[in-house]
This record gives C-alpha cells, sequence and structure tokens, in this order.
C-alpha cells in the first residue's frame, strides 16, 4: 500500500519509456489503464526526460549520434519526414496517495512544443509554447489504491521548417512563426537538429500541499544610508484550494549557513490572514530591515554572499501547507549609457563594474541538461575571471540550475526574449517580419520566464531579442510589463524606506521592476545603440589591431568573435578518421593564405586562421603543421595570443573608449569548431586560459600597439607600494633584458600605462623572444599579477620556435595529492632546474609545498547535505611525490599542457573530463618555480594519472 506522501516537491526523472506515435496502436486512455507498456515491449523504449526525442533515439543507438563526424547528415530531418514522425509518447509510472484536505498537481517545468497528457484514463491538453511552465490539478484523478499511469504525447513546433541545400541562419526560418528556440534549423556555428528540440526537455514533478499552495514568490531588496541598511520585500501568491475559508500563517524566514550545520537565523516573522474558498490572492508581507547585510558581488569584485529564505503556509486545523525556499542575493544592479563612450556602464551596489564575458547559447544541443554539467559550465566562465553571460536570443531561456551555479559564482546573466533579426524580420530573404504567430503566447511565455527566473541575484537584465526587436506590440507590452519600479529608476538617497515607498507600491508587487528591459541587443548602450549591424568582427585579427583606436568604435561590443580550434584528442574523439586531416594552405595572387578544410570541418563550421585581404594565416607564422597533432598545437598558441590580446585591447581602454566587451561566443552546444573556450566534451583550449590571464581583477600587460606596459586594477581598491618587473629571455635561456619600475600606485578601476618596453629598439633584439612581467607588493613581495608572452620583431614570425621543441629543459615537479571520496586535488610545483635562480629576479611561489588544502578546493566544496557528508569523509593526503625531467640545455620549458588520464583504459581517449586547473598552457623561466592546482573527479574504480605536454616536452610523461 503506498503511504502518504510529505508535502513538498517530487522530481519525476526515472523510468520513463518512449514511442514514435506512429508505432503505438493504443490511445492515451488504454495506455493509462487496461494496456500499460512496459520496456520489453516494442516499440518502448527507455526515454530521456529530461531531454528530447532525439536525446532518447541516440540512447538506444537508432541514430547515430548527430554530433559525431558526418552522422547528422544521416539522420531523418523533421522538415523532410513530417511532424509525426518525431511525434513521441512518453510514459511512466508513480506512487502517490494523499490524506485528507491533501492536494497535488502535475508540473512540466517546459515541454516542446504541445502536448497531451493522460493520468490513469483521463485527457488533459498541455497547451502550445517552448517556454512556460504547466501545472495539472490532479488530486481527483489519483488511482486510489496510489499506483498511478501517466502518459504524455508530445508534438514538434507547429512550425519546424526545412533546411535549404546551402544551410544560412535559421534554415528557412519557419520556425520563427513559433515560440520556440530558433537554433534548431541550423546556423553558421551549428548544424540544423532534426527533431527540432521535440520533447519533455525540462523538469517533471509532482507538487503536493495541504488546502493552500504558494505560487511564485517575490524578493526584493532596497538599500538606504550608503547600502548600510536593507529591506527585504516579499509578495507572495496564495491559492486556496479547498472549500471552505482558509485561515492560515504565512511565515518567512531568512538566515545563512555558517560552517558544518550550523544555520544563522536573522529574521522570522509570521503574518495571519484569511483565504476565501477557490481563490488566488496576491499577499505582500511587511518588509524585513537588515543592518549591513552581506552583499552579493559578480566575480572578481567581492564574495558572493546569498541568504537562503524559507516561506510557509500553515493553515488552522490542517498544520503545515505548502513551503518553498530560494537563495537569495542582496544587490542593487544600475545601468545607464555613459557619457564618455556611448556604452551601457553597469554598476553593483554602487560601483562601477568593466564587463569582460561571453555569449553563452545552451549547454547541449539535445538538451540533456544537467546540474553537474551546468556546474562545471558555469565554473569555467568564473574560471576565465569573466562576469557576465550573455543569454542568446536564438537559444533557450535558461533554467533554474544555470542561475543556481551563476549566483554561486558571481556570473551576471544577460536574458534575451526568442527573437533574432536572421529569423523575425532581418533575414535573406526577408523573414517573419511580425515575429511569431502569436503574439499573446509570447507574451504569456515571456512573463512566466520572468517569474521563474526574477530572485536570482545573477539575472541583470532582459533583451527583446538578438540584432532586432521584437514587433511593436510585444515590445511595447513588453516595456510596460517590465518597467521599473522608481526606486530602481535612478539613484536614490534616501536614509530610511518610508520615505520613498509611501508615493508607490512594494517593489515586490511588480512583475520584476528591479532590472532594465532594452529592446534589442544592438540599441540603447550597445554597439552604435541604434540597431545597426555594428556588433562583430567574427574571424581572425592579428593581435595588436585590438589595441588600435579604429578597431571598434563603440563602447560596449556585444558580439566580437574569432578562432576556436579545440586539442587533437578531442578531433579523433568527435570524428572518424577522415577528418583528422588538416587544412590545405592555398596561396592567392595577393599573397594571402585560403585553408582549405576537410568536409567534416566544414560541417562542423570550422573558422580559419587567416582572412585574405586582411590577415596572414597565423598558424603559418609558426611554420606549416606536418599533422593533426602539430596543427592543433599551433592553433592553441594562436588561441592563447588572439584572445588574451582581445580583451587585454578593451581592458586598455577601460572607460576612456569602452564599458565592456561579450566575446562570440565561449562554447558550442555540439562538436562546432568555431568561438569557443572549451570544447563539448569539457576540455579547454589554450584561448580559456589567455582570458582568464587577461581579465584577472589585478592585471599586467603588454600594450601590443604601443608597446607600454600597463597596470589593470578592476577592484574597488587603490592598490600602492606595488612595482613592476619586467624580463626578456631569448632562446638559449639568457636573461637580455631587465627592469624593475617600482613605487608604483594603481587606482582603483582603471588601467594604468607605466612605461615602455624598449627591448624591441634595443641595440641588437633577438627576432623571437619571451616577455615576462610581473607585478608585486614591494612590502612582502607577494606576485598580485603574472604575465608570459612570446613576441617577435615587428615584421618577423615565430619559425625560430619550431627548432626550439628540440631543446630539452630539465624539470622538476614536486606534487601533493589529496583525495576525498572520488574528488581530488593536485597540487603540484613545476621548477625549471635548467639553470641557477638569478638574483636579480623576483621568482613566483613557494619553493615548498604546502600541506594544506588551497582555497579553490574550499570554494568549491559543495554547501549541501551531500557537501557536509562528504567533510566527514577521511581526507587521504598522498606524500609529496618528485619527477624529474631529464634534460641538458638551458631554456624557457614553452607552452605546457597538463592533462589527467584514466591509467590502464584500453581506449583511444583516456583523458578525464572536466579537469579545473588554475592555470594551463604556461611557460616557465629558467630558475622559475610554477604552482598549479588541478581539481576533478574521478569514474568510479578508476586510477587518475596526470600528464605533461609542452611545446618542448612532446612525449606525454606521466608525472603524478
Amino acid at each position: 500500500m503506498a503511504a502518504s506522501p510529505e508535502i513538498g516537491k517530487r522530481v519525476l526523472d526515472e523510468g520513463w519509456l518512449a514511442a514514435r506515435s506512429t508505432e503505438v496502436h493504443l490511445t492515451g486512455v488504454e495506455l493509462t489503464t487496461s494496456h500499460p507498456p512496459t520496456s520489453d515491449q516494442p516499440p518502448w523504449m527507455e526515454a530521456v526526460v529530461p531531454g528530447t526525442v532525439l536525446a532518447t533515439l541516440v540512447k538506444n543507438k537508432l541514430v547515430p549520434d548527430p554530433f559525431y563526424g558526418l552522422e547528422n547528415q544521416a539522420i531523418l530531418d523533421i522538415g523532410n519526414s513530417g511532424r509525426e514522425y518525431y511525434t513521441f509518447w512518453f510514459y511512466t509510472t508513480f506512487e502517490c496517495k494523499l490524506s485528507t484536505n491533501h492536494h497535488v498537481d502535475l508540473n512540466f517545468r517546459a515541454i516542446n512544443y504541445s502536448g497531451e497528457v493522460y493520468l490513469n484514463g483521463h485527457k488533459v491538453l498541455l497547451p502550445k509554447g517552448m517556454f512556460r511552465r504547466h501545472s495539472i490539478d490532479i488530486t481527483d484523478i489519483l488511482n486510489s489504491n496510489g499506483k498511478n499511469l501517466l502518459a504524455v504525447l508530445i508534438y514538434p513546433p507547429d512550425h519546424p521548417g526545412k533546411i535549404p541545400p546551402e544551410g544560412g541562419q535559421g534554415g528557412d526560418h519557419e520556425i520563427g512563426k513559433d515560440v520556440a528556440a530558433q537554433y534548431v534549423e541550423g546556423w553558421d556555428w551549428m548544424a540544423p537538429i532534426r527533431d527540432r528540440n521535440t520533447g519533455i526537455w525540462d523538469e517533471v514533478s509532482l507538487s503536493i500541499t495541504g488546502p493552500v499552495k504558494i505560487i511564485d514568490p517575490h524578493l526584493v531588496s532596497t538599500f538606504f544610508d550608503n547600502y548600510t541598511r536593507a529591506y527585504l520585500h516579499t509578495t507572495v501568491e496564495l491559492v486556496n484550494k479547498s472549500s471552505w475559508v482558509a485561515e492560515c500563517s504565512v511565515k518567512i524566514q531568512v538566515g545563512t549557513e555558517l560552517e558544518g550545520d550550523i544555520f544563522l537565523v536573522e529574521h522570522f516573522q509570521t503574518q495571519h490572514l484569511s483565504i476565501p474558498a477557490g481563490s488566488n490572492i496576491l499577499y505582500t508581507l511587511p518588509e524585513l530591515f537588515f543592518y549591513k547585510p552581506n552583499l552579493w558581488w559578480p566575480n572578481g569584485m567581492g564574495k558572493q554572499s546569498l541568504y537562503n529564505v524559507q516561506i510557509t503556509v500553515d493553515v488552522n486545523d490542517h498544520g503545515e501547507s505548502d513551503s518553498w525556499s530560494q537563495h537569495f542575493g542582496f544587490r542593487k544592479i544600475e545601468s545607464h549609457i555613459d557619457a564618455d563612450t556611448g556604452g551601457r556602464l553597469f554598476k553593483v551596489n554602487g560601483e562601477p563594474i568593466f564587463i569582460r564575458g561571453g555569449n553563452w547559447i545552451l549547454s547541449d544541443g539535445l538538451l540533456r541538461l544537467s546540474k553537474k554539467r551546468y556546474k562545471t559550465d558555469i565554473k569555467f566562465h568564473a574560471d576565465m575571471n569573466f562576469n557576465m553571460m550573455r543569454c542568446w536570443g536564438g537559444g533557450i531561456a535558461e533554467r533554474p540550475e544555470f542561475y543556481h551555479y551563476c549566483d554561486i559564482y558571481g556570473l551576471l546573466v544577460w536574458q534575451e526574449f526568442w527573437i533574432t533579426g536572421d529569423v523575425d524580420g532581418r533575414g535573406d530573404p526577408l523573414s517573419n517580419p511580425n515575429g511569431p504567430l502569436d503574439h499573446d503566447l509570447f507574451l504569456l511565455c515571456a512573463r512566466d520566464t520572468v517569474k521563474l527566473l526574477r530572485n536570482h541575484p545573477s539575472l541583470a537584465l532582459w533583451v527583446g531579442g538578438n540584432e532586432q526587436v521584437p514587433p511593436e506590440d510585444i515590445n511595447t507590452t513588453l516595456k510596460n510589463d517590465l518597467q521599473l519600479h522608481p526606486y530602481f529608476e535612478s539613484p536614490v538617497n534616501c536614509k530610511f524606506s518610508d520615505e520613498i515607498f509611501p508615493i508607490s507600491k512594494d517593489p515586490s508587487q511588480y512583475l520584476d521592476g528591479t532590472r532594465i528591459y532594452i529592446q534589442g541587443s544592438m540599441w540603447d548602450g550597445f554597439a552604435n545603440g541604434k540597431g545597426d549591424f555594428t556588433d562583430g568582427p567574427y574571424e581572425i585579427q592579428y593581435p595588436d589591431n585590438f589595441f588600435k583606436d579604429d578597431f571598434y568604435k563603440y563602447g560596449f561590443n556585444p558580439e566580437v568573435g574569432s578562432v576556436g580550434m579545440p586539442v587533437a584528442a578531442t578531433i579523433r574523439a568527435t570524428m572518424p578518421q577522415e577528418g583528422w586531416q588538416i587544412p590545405l594552405f592555398n596561396t592567392l595572387p595577393n599573397g594571402y593564405i585560403e585553408e582549405v578544410p576537410n568536409p567534416i570541418w566544414q560541417y562542423h563550421t570550422y573558422i580559419p586562421y587567416s582572412k585574405p585581404g586582411l590577415v596572414h594565416d597565423q598558424i603559418l607564422l609558426y611554420g606549416t603543421p606536418k599533422d593533426l597533432d602539430d596543427f592543433c598545437l599551433k592553433a592553441q598558441l594562436v588561441n592563447y595570443i588572439q584572445y588574451r590580446a582581445l580583451l587585454e585591447g578593451w581592458t586598455s581602454r577601460m572607460w576612456s573608449k569602452y564599458t565592456g566587451v561579450l566575446i562570440w561566443k565561449t562554447q558550442n552546444p555540439w562538436t562546432g569548431l568555431r568561438g569557443q573556450f572549451y570544447d563539448h566534451l569539457h576540455e579547454q583550449t589554450a584561448g580559456f586560459y589567455g582570458c582568464r590571464c587577461a581579465a584577472e581583477p589585478i592585471h599586467v600587460q603588454l600594450n601590443l600597439s604601443t608597446y607600454w606596459i600597463e597596470v589593470v586594477n578592476t577592484t574597488s581598491n587603490d592598490l600602492s607600494d606595488v612595482a613592476i618587473e619586467v624580463s626578456v629571455w631569448d632562446l638559449e635561456g639568457a636573461c637580455q633584458y631587465y627592469q624593475v619600475f617600482d613605487k608604483f600606485a594603481a587606482p582603483s578601476k582603471r588601467t594604468t600605462p607605466t612605461f615602455e618596453m624598449k627591448y624591441p629598439k634595443s641595440e641588437s633584439p633577438q627576432p623571437v623572444y619571451f616577455l615576462l612581467l610581473k607585478l608585486y607588493k614591494m612590502s612582502n613581495y607577494e606576485i598580485l599579477s603574472r604575465n608570459f608572452y612570446w613576441l617577435h620583431l615587428p615584421g618577423g614570425d615565430y619559425k625560430l620556435l619550431e627548432p626550439y621543441k628540440q631543446r630539452k629543459i630539465p624539470l622538476k615537479i614536486t606534487c601533493l595529492t589529496f583525495i576525498r571520496g572520488s574528488s581530488y586535488e593536485v597540487k603540484m610545483h613545476i621548477e625549471n632546474t635548467s639553470k641557477k635562480p638569478d638574483s636579480r629576479i623576483l621568482w613566483h611561489g613557494n619553493r615548498n609545498l604546502d600541506m594544506s588544502l588551497c582555497p579553490e578546493r574550499e570554494r568549491e566544496t559543495d554547501k549541501s547535505l551531500f557537501g557536509k557528508m562528504l567533510k566527514r569523509f577521511s581526507l587521504k593526503v598522498s606524500g609529496a611525490g618528485v619527477v624529474e625531467i631529464s634534460g641538458s640545455e638551458t631554456g624557457v620549458a614553452f607552452f605546457l599542457q597538463l592533462s589527467v588520464h584514466a591509467s590502464g583504459e584500453d581506449k583511444k581517449d583516456t583523458r578525464i573530463l572536466p579537469i579545473h586547473y588554475s592555470d594551463n598552457y604556461f611557460s616557465v623561466v629558467p630558475g622559475e618555480v610554477m604552482t598549479v592546482i588541478l581539481n576533478f573527479d574521478v569514474p568510479e574504480g578508476v586510477t587518475p594519472r596526470v600528464m605533461i605536454n609542452g611545446w618542448n616536452f612532446q612525449s606525454g610523461l606521466t608525472v603524478v
């Protein structure tokens, strides 16, 4: 007999089956009464829920992996098959037996595109729309024995479109007639998704409550008296499902989680009210006062302090009826168009923030979304020192789990609605000039998305569309629906909340009211602000171009992109052998190189490392690649330089010319070959670490146009009594140039030029040389920033580095490994022992390995119950291991790359992914020690080994 369920949510994510509707000859009533299917009964198969039809077919090996090689071409496209082919049944069972006065709702957080629900023989329709929630009261249709049969028939989008032979941005644009993701018809970075993401693509759950249910609370924080006084405003919708007046106690509790199991309650309040039978009410609680709350800050500006807010409703003669909880961050986000640059300037908690971030499509093109994958994705962005992610309008309204990790890691989010210039009125040929066919549906989805996401501190702004504004009626309604509360319209200097709120309604009563709405991605402080196509460019550049006055004219660039070749191991893992062929390098009459990739690379949207007529091939600067490994290694060198220069060039003109930049794009939702800092398997490119270096909050850099050394300080504190050390190293390992600029001050929120690096103008400079910059405190020699360049003289190239591969440099690697369950942390010191340390040089890091856990690991520790349990496991610490790599020559250990592999695995790709490295693709000068920390999880039964490769270490040595 099924037990009575407890109040709360129960996720239905296991035991699902699926079958093509044309192969099922039973009705939904029959499936959920007399003829329930089983997994061993064709055509039924194990389903991926949440997920898509195509994800289910791939899991069951009924179609090939669409992301491998050219296999996507072998899968039937919905434009050719018809919608029936991808119309699928999904089926599961669950146990639920209610007590008296209990109610249960069946919730679908999102489906694509419409459906029919059958529960125990009863039918309910799921209306159209990819970005809306569905909640069905099933209290009266549960089976009395507690065993319930659920079948869901899911229909694809109404207008899936057809893919033209030439491809194109959004295919034939038909998908734009629906309120759905538009990338699914293919883009210049993405192959078409054959089922157009049809499926139950987000969470399915049961909500069990008493007579009264809590719906969509809205939390808002306001600040006064220079952020020393804060108020939490709360409005909640309450639904009385009973046939009698409910006498309720609404309780709100706000607290913080301390170390261990200690939870500090800072506020607890109870309000009493009556709710008429069968009615919905909006109830605003009295505001809660906080004195100097811990503020939530974006990545690089401070801690991401989060409070736990819990709201419960008790009903007289029943007890607890419902409960809701949410992490909440006290913060205020403002923005305006900067008079000096014309770019939109953001402020968080009153502090200006220079935006350095990236464009985001979605985690996986088959919508195989998970908390684990989201955590890796978002932490990767934080690891790159980014502070904003733009959720592009051709993708999805991101899920609460995405925002949860953005809250934790401090990534501001720009969330667009589902409009793109290519599909909604600006394409070639002209596409859907009035946007989706059903404007009311679009607005319903938009409002529901706002309610779903509005309590996340990371959510910074709403934007109507990508390179386009929504149709006039939609745009006007969104402006009205998302109007700012007066408190958020302009700076407020009041000391107390009652000085402003008596003249307006409580801010938590607005749909949002706290975040600005911008009508399109190139309007109102972005690009030229007028909607002209003034974002981009999207191809390889000369690195020094990013520093020049004429590179980009406007203050905030929402899209600037470049190359993104992954490592050779990823190519081999995602393509058959014919895809391992490197491009042909054809010399054109004008002397430029045209790269001709193989057909598989073309299908995976490879972007060349040359731009005939504008940019000479940047890979060939290092010599002609001889094979895939050589090509990918040289591509990583270019990736590093390209993206470091991009961000350093923008940061060089912080506030004087620019207020921010978003790179197009940070990753691919499939195995694409352009615009990415890590691939779909979660292996980082060297561009990842070029960004990580360039976007440090405190950073020393070389202006590649002027050769002046600049110090960047994006923090809120001035730097004083600091020094810059400059050293130049030749290919023989000799320090050719040395200079220290001391007693220097770097003001807060400024980029400060210091002095010119004059080595290239010296009497006999080397044609290729290494430059090492260090910014450090004079009081204790703590290094604040380290930046390593490889450079050639004007008009030159890097071909002298080719024979440098043979230079054997001795290394001493000391490792300490911490193991907690399946989680590993490896702390490594890598010392270049080819030469005794120069007494003039400030050496980076402690030469003795610290036995303590590093701060990075502590930040990673999960504060959930699982995380607390994990802390109690015994921590295994291996003894410090030492590996010495022999070598008899002096020089720089250049472009070292660490990787982690499964020991003893007999397969082509032994990599363990993902790995979080504190640095990678780094170089170590003679006598220097670098500290690198690795954090990763290993599959059960696997023993990891750490390997090191590099420009002059290509044998793949195991060091741990």
